[in-house]
């Protein structure tokens, strides 16, 4: 039987080692942290990811998680709310579910599967290469040096991916003119089911509660600026941020004498590469195309990814395919979600131009009466138009 490495325990590669893994393929998943907990993981499922899950059996473990579905969307702009947006008609609504929980609940379904074997404390340094092929990854464990074979390698270490950079694989850049700062405030505001976006004059804030009883906050700031917003502190950013929110915002924050907890900077960068693949090599999720906050897409795509990979490369394996067969595969995995990725990617540029820009045009676009013009003409075609970051752009498929 044909074996694989994944690199990265992260949603695209959790995933798709456990879909290997239940095909009957053996793998090896190496994760560089010794468990999953994180300053902040992307935690929202739009119902592109949630379906990918779905497809993947894990509907009755996702639904046993902690997880909070969100029922209303509001778009302020200072104190004015502008527009409220219900969206727990959808199915299925978007949900928060914390990442560590839910990756620790995927590798805990692979680990059903006897070819399934998880190397945690494990971080890849290289790539072993024989006549001119992926053979396997140089790793640095625990309890020293070691080399792992494999007869195919899935990079899914993310936007910092090793295996990217060893691959040396050209890339599209999408510059990116901005960065955001996160943060974590106890308690949950208002009904604990809503979650809100504060708009203009250069500013963006978008506040949402999570099941494990805080709210996130996200306050999109110029990017290079984060040195700024660490000397005035956490109490300093409450006191730059309240002018543009609303007052019962402001007197929840201020409530909180500590501040948001442990903010931190996400550095913004999105782009993607011309070519996932060499031979013996595949690379998917943020290794492959990082992608932007907007609309939190970078978990569903990530685990959109692994399904596809799991129903083409997973054949292969199962096949005991031939070398070309199996980078055959490869290419198709990466011509199958290409569309996808350019298409989210480029919507994802529209909004910051005119959200966050403090331009005479971006004043004009998220000013009240044009926001009410659009609600009432152009609630339909604006709805089309958002409809990919709900439901992705094609329809991905779990393979019996």
């Amino acid at each position: 039987m044909l074996n694989a490495i994944v690199v990265g325990a992260g949603p695209a590669g959790a995933l798709l080692a456990c879909l290997l893994a239940r095909r009957g393929v053996p793998v090896t998943l190496l994760e560089r942290q010794t468990d999953f907990s994180r300053e902040f993981r992307g935690e929202v499922l739009m119902p592109s990811g949630i379906a990918a899950l779905h497809e993947a059996g894990l509907r009755q473990p996702l639904d046993a998680l902690p997880n909070l579905t969100i029922r209303t969307v509001e778009i302020f702009r200072g104190e004015r709310r502008v527009v409220a947006i219900p969206v727990d008609g959808l199915d299925p609504p978007p949900r928060v579910v914390p990442q560590p929980a839910m990756l620790e609940m995927i590798v805990a379904e692979a680990a059903n599967s006897p070819g399934f074997k998880l190397e945690r404390g494990v971080t890849v340094r290289d790539l072993i290469y024989e006549k001119d092929r992926v053979a396997g990854v140089h790793a640095d464990t625990l309890e020293g040096p070691r080399d792992y074979r494999g007869d195919f390698v899935i990079a899914c270490d993310g936007r910092a991916s090793a295996i990217r950079k060893r691959a040396a694989l050209p890339q599209d850049r999408i510059m990116q003119a901005f960065d955001v700062v996160w943060g974590r405030v106890p308690g949950h505001f208002l009904d604990g089911r809503t979650a809100r976006a504060y708009i203009g004059n250069g500013h963006l804030l978008i506040i949402y509660p999570s099941p494990e009883g805080h709210m996130q906050i996200g306050w999109v700031i110029d990017k290079g600026t984060f040195g700024d917003i660490k000397k005035i502190g956490a109490d300093g950013w409450i006191r730059a941020l309240a002018p543009h929110v609303s007052s019962d915002l402001r007197n929840f924050l201020a409530a909180d004498k500590t501040g948001p907890a442990h903010p931190f900077l996400l550095d913004v960068v999105c782009d993607r590469l011309r070519e996932w693949t060499v031979p013996g090599l595949l690379l998917i999720g943020d290794a492959a195309h990082p992608m932007s906050p907007v609309a939190a897409q970078g978990i569903n795509l990530a685990l959109r990814d692994a399904v596809v990979a799991a129903n083409r490369l997973g054949r292969a394996l199962i096949l005991h395919a031939d070398e070309a067969m199996l980078d055959f595969a490869a290419r198709n995995i990466q011509a199958e979600r290409w569309p996808e990725i350019v298409k989210i990617q480029d919507m994802q540029q529209v909004g910051p131009r005119f959200v966050a820009s403090n331009s005479i045009l971006s004043r004009i676009v998220v000013s009240a009466p044009m926001i009410a013009f659009a609600k009432l003409f152009l609630g339909g075609f604006l709805a089309r138009r958002f409809d990919p970051f709900l439901n992705g752009v094609t329809r991905v498929v779990m393979e019996q």
